[in-house]
């Protein structure tokens, strides 16, 4: 696929329409699960079943994007950069994967929480230990372990984007600091569930990929650096 003034307005939608989706799934998931521990969580799932559906379709939609964004980095830079455009883009692949067998364990919540309010919400029952596994062990254990995969594809995606210039680097550096940040958050709570999410790591990063599409949207590449781009894989 060529270059040209499509294509990153292309990748700025995807991108908006990826961060979109990934926040409201988020606060849709929220909403319905709580802060509760599992048996409140069981609870609150079987008074909202449609809206857990709804999470997580919309989860799943997600993946999706992921996927067609990273073939559209894949795009831009595999021309120069072949080994690590491969690279991230196995990594969102891999994001995208493990991010849609995650809601494995948030589907099976659905039918488990009928079934733990049909028997009366009981205390202490296997429903409360197949509930922590599942909600736990599948869902949030594996959408952490997607984040890290997020983190390794998009300190590449950034990297490529500050060594080529086709942004100005100073969003390049905000997108790589951002996701360092986002990182001792997910190795926290890889570390120890209970550190749960410290909002104040993710806030440099949300704004940021909202900025990221719109830029890539109403300003696209440095068409200079586009152009010495080309030059350089002409010349090589």
């Amino acid at each position: 696929m060529k270059l040209d003034k499509n294509t990153p307005r292309l990748l700025g939608l995807v991108q908006l329409i990826v961060f979109s989706a990934s926040i409201l799934s988020n606060l849709l998931l929220t909403s319905v699960v709580g802060s509760g521990n599992i048996s409140s969580i069981l609870v609150n799932i079987s008074n909202n079943i449609t809206m857990m559906r709804i999470s997580i379709i919309v989860e799943l939609i997600t993946s999706i994007g992921i996927i067609f964004l990273a073939v559209m980095f894949y795009i831009v830079f595999y021309k120069k950069y072949k080994i690590i455009s491969l690279i991230a883009l196995g990594c969102f692949f891999t994001e995208a994967i493990i991010l849609a067998i995650s809601k494995i364990g948030a589907f099976a919540l659905i039918p488990l929480s009928i079934k733990f309010a049909e028997a009366g919400f009981p205390e202490s029952s296997y429903f409360q230990t197949l509930g922590d596994l599942l909600y736990y062990g599948i869902d949030r254990q594996l959408y952490h372990i997607h984040m890290l995969f997020f983190i390794l594809g998009g300190i590449l995606w950034y990297y490529l984007f500050y060594k080529t210039r086709y942004i100005p680097r100073i969003i390049s550096v905000w997108g790589l600091l951002a996701v360092g940040l986002i990182s001792i958050n997910v190795l926290l709570v890889l570390y120890n569930r209970d550190f749960g999410s410290i909002i104040i790591l993710f806030l440099p990063y949300m704004p940021f990929e909202l900025f990221l599409g719109v830029w890539l949207i109403v300003k696209g590449f440095n068409s200079s650096a586009i152009r010495a781009t080309k030059t350089e894989i002409t010349q090589a």
